[in-house]
């Protein structure tokens, strides 16, 4: 290691290792010695992918480092975590040298003290054709239905968006029960899904909804911001899509009139959550009676297939998380809870 190497792998373990009440004193002293050093920014570049490749091996991905970055350090910071945990060079124009070094110097000791991880379970086997075809109508839908001032459009659109998902996932099903792959071969996967103050609760408690509707399961990391979904890709990508118009869809709604208070907005969320996940649960059951109905003339294989994906992605779930918490949520204004029902009823999801 050469001298400048050696300087800032000094600066980064002085960052890494300040307490908290003097963290601001021992970056600024680091990013002085990298600005300072010939060769500095690309030393420290060198540091940052030693760094990102040691949060792989705890569990992080790219895209947490990034939401990690927002979540901690702020918008500023999203770019540079982009860029250094993909592998590409800094590309700092507006900053000189000592803005850029504490900048990286600041990532650098977020992303050392992230603790290990359960790392993702990645599904075996490859993606059907079509499927990038058919969630892009959806994607295409859903924007639509977000977008539109009318609300009987919004229904008519994404009924058929949530028609589309529920026939997506169980034609999956039934293709990979035909193949052979059943639960086990084509298995289970998981993704981490960013849940963004405020009100973090409400917002996991929307997704666990979600992702119970489609036959996944969620699991809440409240302390880093995201909740890791369980299931078969197909369900994975409904959760996700879905999980985000709801959210624009209550947001519009809450900011729909006069201003709120915080103990109107939790209400609002949490009630939002509950009725959502009452009409996700009926939805989904009428488009597997519909898929059953239209099958049952080449033999009931729906329904065993469904169970034997079930089983497997809680079978899945126990195993990456064999400890789980409880968390409850307190409504504290019932005016927020009447709307938030509300909007969950007028929210365009299905017929």
């Amino acid at each position: 290691m050469n001298e400048t190497a050696q300087a800032v792998e000094a600066a980064y373990l002085g960052a890494l290792n300040a307490p908290d009440r003097g963290v601001e004193a021992a970056v600024d002293a680091g990013a002085s010695v990298i600005a300072a050093a010939p060769g500095g920014l690309a030393a420290a570049e060198a540091l940052a992918a030693r760094v990102v490749r040691a949060c792989e091996d705890r569990g992080w991905l790219a895209a947490d480092l990034v939401r990690m970055a927002r979540r901690e350090l702020g918008a500023a910071h999203v770019r540079p975590a982009e860029e250094l945990s993909g592998g590409g060079g800094l590309r700092l124009e507006r900053l000189d040298r000592f803005g850029a070094a504490t900048c990286v110097l600041e990532l650098l000791r977020l992303w050392g003290r992230l603790p290990r991880i359960t790392p993702l379970a990645v599904p075996a086997g490859d993606h059907r054709g079509g499927e990038h075809k058919m969630l892009g109508r959806i994607r295409a839908l859903l924007a639509k239905a977000e977008s539109t001032a009318f609300p009987e459009e919004a229904e008519a659109l994404s009924a058929k968006a949530q028609h589309l998902m529920a026939r997506h996932s169980i034609d999956e099903a039934l293709l990979a029960g035909a193949a052979g792959a059943g639960a086990t071969g084509d298995g289970p996967g998981a993704r981490r899904v960013g849940v963004d103050p405020p009100y973090e609760g409400a917002k996991a408690l929307l997704l666990d909804a979600v992702a119970a509707a489609n036959r996944c399961q969620a699991v809440w990391s409240s302390e880093f911001g995201f909740s890791t979904v369980v299931g078969y890709e197909a369900d994975l990508e409904a959760v996700e899509l879905l999980y985000t118009s709801l959210l624009v869809q209550a947001d519009k709604a809450l900011n729909r009139g006069r201003s709120r208070s915080k103990n109107f907005r939790q209400s609002f969320l949490i009630a939002y959550a509950g009725r959502i996940r009452e009409r996700l649960a009926a939805a989904t059951g009428e488009a597997a009676a519909e898929a059953a109905a239209e099958e049952e003339a080449a033999g009931p294989r729906l329904l065993p297939v469904l169970a034997a994906r079930e089983v497997a992605v809680g079978a899945a779930a126990q195993r990456m998380f064999p400890e789980t918490t409880t968390h409850r949520l307190r409504v504290r204004d019932g005016e927020g809870w009447e709307h938030g029902t509300a909007a969950a009823d007028r929210a365009a999801l299905g017929r």
